[in-house]
């Protein structure tokens, strides 16, 4: 018997990157799936290529209230149950305070942290209904601390891991667990463009201890494993997935500067 047999994982921001390996993986141990996005042609093709029995597509943004009612009571109807649900959906931002127009603000604000209030307060009514759930909302490294020209982006992020543990206390009697993961760099299209700027993926790569940025399935799987019974007792948790980089302090590697100190005085 597969971990989520008879089960339904609801994953906003679906169609894509980690959102996309996620539902592959709910998939392949049994889950029932909705891929909520506003991307269509990209939902829908996930959809045929899984198969309509136990997946299905709703086009919504997240950013709209309204949108989240209509993504959970879909879900309800389609499949009856709502175990599972991933706030996966967000949008990353560049730029310094003073250059920042409000309303990009508070587009950053209100898809990154305002959706993941949103699907906490849809979602929740349906699990107690269920006896229990498993809530796991898409944090980030830039949630733990600052970044350079990422004000919005950080604020978002440090809002959706301290939200994660608030929501995590009010409902753990209620047998659902509400845990945050925490990525670092993740090869998706969200982060594509950036990688065009020269330098930047060999400083990036020079950032993370591991030397590389994760692949999405690595991501899914720590998601998977959160949503799962064996994670029975974790809730609360702010599970950080970065391959060392928020374990590192950011002062230069002094080992490696001392080792190419010595190469050099031996030429």
């Amino acid at each position: 018997m597969s971990r989520f047999d008879n089960k339904t994982a609801l994953i906003t921001g679906g169609a894509s990157g980690i959102g996309a390996a996620s539902v592959k993986r709910f998939f392949s141990e049994g889950a029932n799936i909705v891929i909520a996005d506003m991307d269509t042609v990209s939902g829908e093709k996930l959809v045929a290529e899984l198969g309509e029995e136990r997946v299905a597509f709703v086009k919504t943004n997240v950013s709209d209230w309204a949108s989240v009612q209509a993504m959970v009571a879909f879900s309800v109807e389609k499949f009856g149950r709502i175990d599972v649900l991933f706030n996966n959906a967000g949008i990353d931002n560049y730029g310094l305070t003073p250059d920042l127009d409000v309303e990009q603000w508070r587009k950053v604000i209100t898809i990154d942290l305002d959706s993941v209030f949103y699907g906490c307060k849809a979602v929740i009514p349906v699990m107690r209904e269920n006896g229990g759930g498993a809530i796991i909302n898409t944090a980030s490294a830039s949630g733990l601390a600052g970044d350079y020209g990422m004000t919005a982006y950080n604020a978002a992020k440090g809002g959706v891991v301290n939200y994660t543990r608030a929501v995590a206390v009010d409902h753990a009697k209620e047998n659902i667990r509400v845990n945050a993961i925490c990525p670092g760099p993740v090869a998706t299209p969200i982060i594509a463009k950036a990688q065009q700027i020269p330098g930047l993926q060999e400083a990036w790569d020079a950032a993370v201890p591991m030397g590389r940025f994760a692949k999405a399935d690595e991501i899914a799987a720590v998601v998977v494993f959160l949503a799962s019974d064996d994670a029975s007792y974790v809730t609360g948790s702010i599970m950080s997935v970065d391959g060392g980089l928020t374990a590192h302090t950011g002062q230069p590697n002094i080992t490696n500067i001392i080792a190419n100190a010595k190469e050099v005085n031996k030429m």
